[in-house]
């Protein structure tokens, strides 16, 4: 990633009124939360097992609802599926434990990945930083909840192969989350 040279700004001509107008917007940009992602941590397969499928049934039952307007037995059962869906989120929500990630501004990842320069080997193959020290790296600093580069270390090193590619997914895919899109008129 580059910096993007820093252009001149042009010479104001818009009246007081739209100064007023950009300086509010501005201020909005300003105070725009940045992106999070959550990760979820259950060991209890039967408890992700039963949400799975009370969402399922959940939306099964709206649809048979909606595709049946005005049957009121299709409508109470939708209702209850979601009571069950709720419930059954309510119990994996408790035996869970969250890790929260956030988007780092740009210069400060920019500067984590400098600060993690690949291998010869891994430039080679096109990586942009060290696979082998980058990822707890960026899993501390993206970090919401405090953890230090040292527990991502025994984390990533610890888990199984597809419980630490979800946690490095976690700190990196937020990282990349666009909130802006380019409209068209």
């Amino acid at each position: 990633m580059s910096r993007p040279v820093q252009a001149k700004r042009p010479v104001p001509s818009a009246s007081p009124a739209a100064e007023g107008a950009w300086s509010a917007k501005m201020d909005r940009l300003r105070r725009r939360a940045r992106p999070q992602n959550r990760l979820r941590v259950c060991d209890d397969s039967d408890l992700r097992q039963r949400y799975e499928e009370a969402e399922q049934a959940a939306r099964r039952a709206k649809f048979v609802a909606e595709a049946n307007l005005g049957d009121e037995l299709a409508e109470r059962q939708s209702v209850d599926a979601d009571s069950a869906r709720d419930q059954a989120l309510a119990a994996l929500d408790a035996a869970s434990e969250f890790l929260t990630f956030r988007a780092l501004p740009r210069p400060v990842l920019e500067d984590l990945i400098s600060e993690h320069p690949p291998t010869g080997q891994q430039a080679e193959e096109g990586a942009i930083f060290n696979a082998d020290t980058f990822p707890a790296a960026l899993v501390a600093a993206a970090s919401v909840d405090g953890m230090s580069r040292e527990e991502a270390e025994e984390l990533l090193n610890g888990w199984s192969a597809p419980d630490a590619n979800a946690l490095w997914d976690a700190a990196w895919q937020v990282q990349q989350e666009s909130r802006v899109e380019l409209g068209k008129g």
